[in-house]
């Protein structure tokens, strides 16, 4: 299994991993280095690249790429600069596994790159894995396009076109190398091996529920939609202090933006404090790279370092976060709205989908944050008495999903 991002897109694919080690699969799981600890606790044999992508993250790169907003072409910009290196390091780590027996990848990076030609070399099938819908379709434009032009003809695929050849060709250098340097492989054309994997019908399992994405009827049937690939319930107790907070009134509000770093967190931590205030709501702060709440908090904010979602999400009265895609499963499967703050890429598309469904207020962008527009969002969550209802209901249908297992019965099937 091949997984390589930050914390929020290694973690699905380990606990997908570790789904398929406890049906009897010998899993050999691929990751960048700084990621040791997860696969450890997970129970599975670690192969590591050199690179942390989760420290690029909280440097000043990962600053102008939480900032990069709805701006594809400033994104993508950012996102080569602070990860361009990290190509050739991929090739030259993942070498190795040339020499070692596999029946089957599986693949997390996009456009099937690196498994693919992995898969190519040993003669091997190859599944590709998603948590948010990246698959080619006529229904939605690619996630980071604008979605104002959805309407014109022929520009939904379209984007999903242009999304593949910037990734390709930032890789096409260094995986050509690779392919003919080490893998003894043609090298692959200018405009790359897309529509390969259209035309052989590489199976894809998207770790997302049909409840938030309907199947786009273009889809084949080689693409699935599995539901959430949500972890074990952690045997995990919260401190003392949490939970007397929680316990001393009315559920409070959630706030956190993940591993999102904010310039000024001072000046956000002050938004929050207000808007909860002006709306008479209790709240649980997430510090997090962020941080928020770096300062005396009054007595109606509590602030914490780490908390389990799963336990901690239902006992919210709603949940106010940046939009990752793990984070917008646990507060969906929590069954209270959620209010997304999007920073980047597929947070805008969560918050439109939320907001679209009806399960939470119009998603407010980070740039655009205010105590005014934030407060006006937590009293319509708050009130909203159908918001509510069909958030309890989607909640309820996401949690008989059952995504990992139906994920870990594909593969099963397909590894034969």
């Amino acid at each position: 299994m091949l997984a390589l991002g930050s914390h929020g897109d290694v973690l699905p694919f380990a606990t997908l991993a570790k789904g398929l080690k406890t049906v009897g699969h010998q899993i050999r799981f691929v990751t960048f280095e700084n990621f040791r600890e997860m696969v450890g606790a997970h129970g599975l044999d670690f192969w590591p690249i050199q690179g942390d992508a989760q420290s690029i993250l909280q440097a000043g790169s990962g600053l102008a790429l939480s900032e990069s907003g709805q701006n594809v072409i400033r994104m993508w910009y950012t996102v080569v600069r602070a990860f361009g290196g990290l190509a050739r390091t991929a090739a030259r780590d993942t070498s190795a596994l040339i020499d070692h027996k596999t029946d089957l990848i599986i693949n997390q990076l996009p456009g099937g790159l690196y498994g693919y030609d992995l898969a190519q070399k040993l003669d091997v099938p190859m599944l590709m894995g998603a948590v948010m819908p990246l698959t080619p379709t006529a229904a939605f434009p690619m996630i980071g396009f604008p979605q104002k032009l959805a309407p014109l003809p022929g520009y939904n695929r379209l984007s999903y076109r242009l999304a593949q050849q910037m990734i390709w060709q930032w890789y096409r250098p260094a995986i050509n190398d690779w392919r003919k340097s080490t893998l003894g492989l043609s090298k692959w054309p200018i405009s790359g091996y897309f529509d390969r994997l259209e035309q052989e019908k590489i199976p894809v399992l998207n770790g997302f529920s049909q409840h938030l994405v309907p199947r786009p009827s273009d889809w084949g049937d080689h693409i699935h939609i599995t539901g959430y690939w949500f972890p074990e319930a952690k045997d995990w107790q919260p401190p003392d202090e949490l939970g007397e907070f929680i316990q001393a009134g009315p559920p409070p509000v959630f706030i956190g933006f993940g591993s999102m770093p904010v310039r000024n967190p001072a000046g956000v931590t002050r938004i929050v404090l207000e808007a909860l205030k002006q709306t008479g709501q209790r709240g649980i702060l997430h510090t997090g790279p962020a941080g928020m709440g770096d300062e005396n908090l009054p007595e109606y904010v509590f602030k914490i370092d780490y908390a389990a979602y799963e336990w901690l999400f239902p006992r919210m009265a709603m949940v106010i976060h940046h939009g990752g895609s793990g984070t917008t499963a646990f507060g969906l499967r929590a069954g209270v709205p959620s209010l997304i703050v999007p920073f980047l890429f597929d947070q805008f598309y969560w918050g439109k989908r939320i907001f679209e469904l009806g399960l939470g207020p119009k998603s407010i962008p980070f740039k655009e944050l205010t105590t005014a527009r934030l407060a006006q969002a937590i009293m319509t969550a708050m009130t909203d008495g159908e918001m509510r209802r069909k958030t309890a209901v989607v909640g309820n249908r996401i949690s008989q999903e059952a995504g990992l297992l139906q994920a870990v019965n594909m593969i099963s099937r397909y590894k034969g």
